[in-house]
């Protein structure tokens, strides 16, 4: 595939976290509206605590899209330019953004806890293991 390096999956998770954005907004709006809240008028977040709980998980999952991912965009960006960025370095990347979407996806549709954290823990190894291979390319 052409341009496909290490910067792909970066792009595909900007992309995701795009997607989640929309979805949010999605259902965010009209349930401020239902629940008779005026955006113009709001002081602090804490307002938005009366919206449905499926409106607040997909608030919530974007939200921590700008978390942990923080640390995935410096690991490529990193990769990328110390020359590490290939083979088992892409997989581990494609790996971590596929773990990301399906954890997106469980906690905005279902939301069970325990097999949520399970797929924060899988994309958490694959990025501990890019951090390995980075600093294993050192030595």
């Amino acid at each position: 595939m052409r341009g496909m390096n290490v910067l792909t999956p970066m792009l595909a998770l900007v992309c995701w976290t795009i997607v989640m954005w929309f979805w949010m907004y999605a259902t965010r709006l009209p349930a401020m509206k239902k629940a008779g809240i005026d955006p113009a008028k709001m002081k602090e977040g804490g307002e938005l605590d009366v919206l449905p709980r499926k409106v607040r998980q997909i608030a919530d999952n974007y939200n921590h899209l700008h978390e942990q991912p923080v640390l995935f965009y410096a690991m490529v960006v990193y990769a990328h330019l110390a020359g590490t960025g290939d083979g088992l370095m892409i997989a581990l990347a494609w790996i971590y953004v596929g773990f990301r979407v399906a954890h997106s996806l469980w906690q905005s549709l279902v939301n069970f806890i325990p097999v949520r954290f399970g797929l924060f823990t899988l994309a958490s190894l694959a990025l501990i293991g890019m951090a390995l291979l980075n600093v294993l390319a050192l030595v």
